[in-house]
């Protein structure tokens, strides 16, 4: 049984940074995929960033390349979504999810979901 927990959200002034990060549970998490979607109010759940289990494999939203940066630590099952130069479009909530494959990933169905963290850019 894998499970991911997310942590880390929460009010930001605009062009400032925040970090969330995301526990895995699970002795396969090496071999997961592990990536990142957001769901805005109103709007649809979208892709951020995602890390596969191959080192190098990552791939961002051309909303956020530049500004966000997904990284691993596979020997304590985490995942970090470094977010700087934040917008108020970054507003939302931040899912961390992974997946065995990263194409589920890339296509926005992950078999594992946490419950979210909210992340709120304001003046």
């Amino acid at each position: 049984q894998v499970r991911v927990a997310e942590s880390g959200g929460g009010l930001v002034q605009i062009g400032g940074s925040l970090r969330l990060s995301c526990v895995g549970s699970g002795r396969t998490f090496s071999n997961l995929a592990m990536g990142w979607f957001r769901q805005a109010p109103g709007k649809e759940r979208e892709f951020v960033a995602v890390e596969g289990a191959i080192p190098g494999s990552t791939y961002y939203a051309d909303s956020v390349k530049g500004r966000f940066a997904i990284s691993r630590d596979s020997d304590n099952n985490m995942v970090y979504l470094q977010m700087n130069s934040l917008e108020p479009e970054d507003t939302a909530v931040y899912y961390c999810a992974a997946d065995f494959s990263i194409g589920q990933l890339r296509r926005g169905v992950p078999d594992y979901w946490g419950q979210g963290t909210r992340v709120t850019v304001s003046s």
